[in-house]
């Protein structure tokens, strides 16, 4: 791999950041070069900034020297966005988490890239506000990472994504120059929208260093439902006929017989042998009525196939029937540590055709396919349990991959919900998207990011420029 730094341009850069602000031995770069995929690759050094200014300096040197610079939270997304594959330099943004300003007047906080969701939460919750997305990675992700792939996690179903909760944002292009985007107010259509055009783009057109996001007031009280199906189709209709109502759950998680069988062998949770499926259901509201809301979804719920429907009383009755969910992501774990995980969406009404094909496409191919995930809003992650390590697996993977793409585009689907594309998923970009919109994409990438610099080869498929 070409080499972009000497010792020159390493100068510079400690300028810029100090002693205590750069890494460049290979050893303390190493943990920089990965994220949760099973990409992995070593900076050549590993910039640690805890200011806006800092940064505008750092990209405007790598764009005047043709260096990659790949923006990084804390490394907990799935698909190799963070990866430098092509060399050149780690900027860590970890170190910029102050909470710069809580208004709750207007219901707005501003904060720098590095605050993490708990953090965030922790402090807003103090003063009756939450900021609705909540990834499964919350306790450790920072908001940049949030934002870069627009994560969003069980409440979207009710409340939205980043991009709904984002008010506006403060940023460096890939040439260094600085722009802020959005307003302070939840009202304004003054040029175009800048914001949710960087929520979402994985660091390939701006570095985002502070954020005005958007607060909601906490509900006063949460009611949760555990809802047990005989089989998947059973599960779906409920989903449907639920989403159907007036009345929205902040959660709707779903579970399959594949994904139960998991968490029967590896957890004791004395689940009937009779469930085929499993949905999680998931209420809040004002405390006058959040009963009988939660009787509205529980009828909806009772469709035929339905085994069993409990609603919690108590917080440990909460905690005991969210524990299946939480068992599953470490049993898969256990099972297949190189597994591959998707998180494509459907419609919700279409939620039984891809899990029933996927079901038939196990039995095809021989690899064990687990499906769990947000069934609210048809965002389901499918998990394919296999060895990569194994040639055959291997290549039935990569069979069950491209089937499982075909398949969720006919469905009028899109292959990622919140996971992002990065460098996995790239190559199947132009399967859902027409080669005048990817046009269009590379032309404004070449906009904010002349010289290409801000994490190459991220987002859609590699073409000459």
């Amino acid at each position: 791999m070409k080499s972009h730094l000497d010792n020159s341009l390493i100068r510079q850069l400690k300028a810029i950041v100090g002693e205590n602000g750069i890494f460049t031995d290979p050893g303390d770069c190493l943990p920089y070069g990965y994220d949760n995929s099973r990409l992995q690759a070593t900076p050549e050094a590993v910039l640690f900034a805890v200011e806006h200014d800092q940064i505008a300096a750092i990209t405007k040197l790598c764009h005047q020297q043709r260096i990659p610079l790949i923006p990084r939270g804390k490394g907990t997304g799935t698909t190799g966005a963070t990866v430098p594959q092509q060399g050149g330099v780690v900027l860590s943004l970890e170190r910029m988490n102050r909470i710069l300003e809580l208004d709750v007047d207007n219901r707005l906080v501003r904060v720098e890239s590095g605050v993490t969701n708990r953090q965030l939460q922790e402090h807003v919750g103090a003063e009756g506000f939450f900021w609705p997305p909540d990834p499964t990675s919350a306790a450790v992700c920072t908001i940049g990472g949030n934002l870069a792939y627009n994560s969003a996690g069980p409440r979207a179903v009710k409340y939205g994504t980043p991009r709904e909760n984002t008010l506006g944002l403060k940023a460096v292009t890939g040439s260094g120059d600085t722009i802020t985007t959005g307003v302070r107010t939840t009202k304004g259509v003054v040029g175009y929208d800048l914001t949710r055009l960087l929520i979402g783009s994985e660091g390939t057109l701006a570095i985002i260093t502070e954020a005005i996001l958007k607060l909601t007031p906490k509900p006063q009280t949460k009611s949760t439902l555990q809802a047990s199906y005989r089989d998947i189709h059973s599960a779906a209709n409920a989903v449907s006929a639920i989403m159907r109502q007036p009345v929205t759950p902040c959660a709707l998680e779903f579970m399959d017989g594949a994904a139960l069988a998991m968490v029967r062998e590896f957890s004791d949770l004395h689940l009937d042998s009779r469930v085929g499926a499993l949905l999680m259901i998931e209420i809040d509201g004002a405390e006058h009525n959040i009963k009988q809301e939660a009787a509205k979804l529980a009828k909806a719920a009772s469709v035929e196939g339905l085994l069993e429907i409990h609603t919690a009383e108590t917080q440990q009755e909460i905690a005991r029937l969210w524990k299946t969910r939480k068992a599953l992501s470490p049993a898969l774990r256990n099972i297949a540590p190189k597994k591959i995980n998707e998180d494509v969406v459907v419609p919700v009404s279409r939620i039984p055709e891809l899990i029933e094909s996927l079901q038939n496409l196990s039995e095809e191919s021989g690899i064990t396919i687990v499906n769990f995930g947000h069934a609210g809003n048809g965002n389901i992650h499918v998990n394919l349990l296999l060895d990569p390590d194994d040639p055959q697996q291997l290549t039935a993977g990569e069979h069950c991959l491209k089937s499982l793409f075909d398949l969720v585009l006919n469905l009028g689907g899109t292959l990622s919900g919140e996971h992002g594309i990065g460098i996995v998923k790239r190559q199947f970009v132009d399967r859902e998207i027409d080669s005048v919109s990817l046009d269009l994409m590379r032309a404004i990438k070449r906009q904010f990011d002349p010289h290409q610099i801000l994490s190459p080869g991220v987002g859609f498929p590699v073409s000459e420029t």
